[in-house]
């Protein structure tokens, strides 16, 4: 197999400053969650965040830069504009060692997305995201030589919200477990479970893995009981994983079951805990590890990419990983 990893999500090029709780008050920006918005307010809010840094995001693009830091090869299907913003995340995608198979869409009807990212003193993110053209994802973009060269498909569930996505979603999976690979889901947020309940219940029972935390089980599942919610889960599914905000991550795969203890780190920015965490779960997929080894992966991965600024990591994770005797 050509690649270890691919993914296919959203492609978002993330804009993060550091401000005060009342800027967020005064901008009505509801502290941290991800919130989507129109052209209009992007361009205010962007006008309004002064000094930032700006980085190539999206969730299951960020899991597929981590995994490329992690020394195997991957790629990420995604969809952007050929105006600036566009042409800076392919460029620094690639720059960073991960195959962007997909250019730029020349003549796009909508721009390229940007989420403006507000980080308060506390660590808590404020996403503010205009999708753009990466939510117009197709399976005209996804590219069959890409993802019949794969060994593990990673799906972000928020291309769920539109058709063209979902038809993206089940192109990229039917392809990839054709020519032999394992094809997975991260749940995304409570929110889009709710929006596709019917739907992700019925990828739990068909796709090989689901990656979501505690929330998000528990809205798939209609319950406050997460034990409840995830045996449900596990019953349903080859290989679940939950993920608790601090707490012990849970894993289980028909009746084994590794629970990972998770050191507590104070962050400097929450954004990309989770897609980080996945990074390090499918390296210790792909390479063989056990549960409980992939989840500590997945948990270090996780502690260095909220230890900074911005949802890729900065230090190389193998290293990391090597001083933690995880390889």
């Amino acid at each position: 197999m050509k690649y270890d990893v691919i993914g296919i999500g959203n492609a978002v090029m993330d804009m993060i400053a550091p401000v005060e709780d009342d800027f967020l008050t005064e901008m009505a920006i509801q502290k941290g969650i991800m919130q989507l918005i129109e052209k209009d307010r992007s361009d205010m809010l962007f006008a309004a965040m002064g000094e930032h840094r700006r980085i190539p995001g999206g969730s299951v693009a960020n899991t597929v830069a981590g995994v490329g830091n992690l020394g195997l090869k991957a790629a990420f299907i995604g969809k952007v504009c050929d105006d600036e913003i566009g042409r800076a995340y392919v460029e620094e995608t690639r720059a960073a060692g991960t195959d962007c198979p997909n250019d730029p869409v020349a003549g796009g009807d909508l721009p390229s997305s940007r989420s403006m990212i507000f980080v308060s003193p506390d660590g808590e993110r404020s996403m503010n995201t205009y999708l753009g053209i990466s939510s117009e994802v197709g399976p005209d973009d996804v590219p069959e030589d890409v993802c019949n060269q794969a060994r593990i498909l990673f799906l972000e569930g928020y291309l769920y919200d539109k058709d063209k996505g979902k038809q993206a979603f089940e192109t990229a999976a039917r392809l990839t477990r054709s020519a032999g690979g394992m094809a997975g889901i991260a749940l995304s947020d409570p929110f889009c479970v709710d929006r596709h309940r019917d739907d992700f219940r019925k990828l739990v029972k068909e796709l090989d893995y689901v990656i979501g935390n505690e929330h998000e089980w528990k809205s798939l599942y209609q319950t406050e009981d997460l034990t409840e919610a995830l045996d449900l889960a596990a019953g349903d599914s080859g290989l679940i994983v939950c993920t608790r905000s601090g707490k012990d991550v849970v894993i289980m795969k028909g009746h084994e079951r590794a629970n990972v203890s998770v050191r507590e780190v104070t962050p400097v920015d929450a954004t990309g805990a989770g897609d980080l965490f996945a990074s390090g779960f499918l390296y210790g997929l792909a390479t063989g590890a056990d549960l409980s080894r992939s989840g500590r992966m997945g948990c270090v991965a996780a502690a260095e990419v909220i230890s900074h600024f911005g949802a890729r990591p900065e230090a190389d994770l193998k290293t990391l990983f090597a001083s933690e005797g995880l390889i």
